[in-house]
């Protein structure tokens, strides 16, 4: 199913690259050449600044682009970017804007993953969901209905009707935030990329479908616990990167992003299908307070 908000979208041209539904996503990790930085002088220093402020705020205001910027916590990097924007020519734009901001050579790419919004392939369809509320309504229609309802004569049921448009909203405004989501300013930024195991004692992909659809919907209920305590965004890089999904994941606590890594491990489909990359850690901050905190 394909939903997009944006119906006044810019149509695909030459001089676009914008993909049928989804935005690209970029996370890029920097170091800084302190020695290089030092060398400036104080109103050079002042004016890469003043630059580098003005450059997220021009990416920022971009239609229907998103910038999350915040300092990495150990020296894998000293600050990493989070970029969501549907063209993929203003993605590669603004990643090297990014990487030029302070001038050159000051930021020194150290992590780089190229992503794309997408929505899960083992979401109830419609369908699916019909069946089954069919199938609860038969169980129990006077408490369904508060009256008795005809086994055979459900299609078109008011009850089920209704259920079933409630269904559709739900599953619209899903669709929308998978592929169009708003990004949260917690501060506490966790990114990872992950594959499915494909060697000969655990391939994910030598299961059928319902095997799988099956294990993540359990796999699911266990994220759903930490509602309102972990915001999470799974994008797809089939294709795109070396491994094959990015996992962000945005909280107020590092003890949540423990916590749920740590408990969706002993599900199955981590503990026999899942492959990791390394985790970055960053703290979302504002311009200035950042600047600050990674010494420039």
């Amino acid at each position: 199913m394909s939903t997009t908000p944006f119906p006044n979208s810019p149509t695909q041209t030459k001089n676009t690259l914008i993909p049928a539904e989804g935005l690209h996503v970029l996370h890029l990790f920097y170091s800084i050449d302190h020695g290089l930085w030092r060398m400036m002088s104080s109103e050079e220093q002042r004016e890469a600044k003043t630059n580098f402020s003005e450059l997220l705020q021009t990416i920022r205001s971009h239609p229907q682009t998103q910038l999350l910027i915040f300092s990495v916590v150990t020296p894998k990097a000293d600050i990493g970017f989070m970029l969501l924007t549907p063209d993929l020519h203003d993605a590669n734009r603004f990643e090297k804007e990014l990487t030029l901001s302070l001038g050159p050579d000051i930021l020194q790419p150290a992590y780089s993953y190229l992503s794309m919004t997408e929505l899960s392939e083992y979401t109830t369809s419609e369908e699916e969901y019909k069946k089954e509320l069919i199938e609860e309504l038969k169980k129990a229609p006077e408490q369904n209905t508060g009256m008795v309802l005809s086994p055979n004569d459900l299609d078109g049921n008011d009850v089920l009707e209704l259920r079933l448009t409630e269904w559709r909203e739900r599953i619209k405004k899903y669709n929308a935030d998978r592929l169009y989501p708003n990004m949260a300013d917690w501060q506490v930024v966790c990114f990872y990329p992950m594959s499915k195991r494909r060697n000969d004692g655990n391939n994910w992909y030598h299961l059928d479908h319902e095997a799988r659809k099956e294990l993540m919907q359990g796999h699911a209920r266990i994220g759903r616990q930490w509602h309102g305590k972990i915001r999470q965004l799974i994008t797809g890089s089939t294709g795109l990167d070396t491994m094959e999904w990015g996992v962000t994941l945005l909280a107020h606590d590092t003890f949540h992003v423990k916590g749920i890594v740590y408990q969706m491990r002993f599900d199955e489909v981590t503990a026999k299908y899942g492959e990791f990359g390394d985790f970055y850690i960053g703290i979302q901050q504002p311009v200035d307070e950042l600047l600050r905190c990674v010494q420039l």
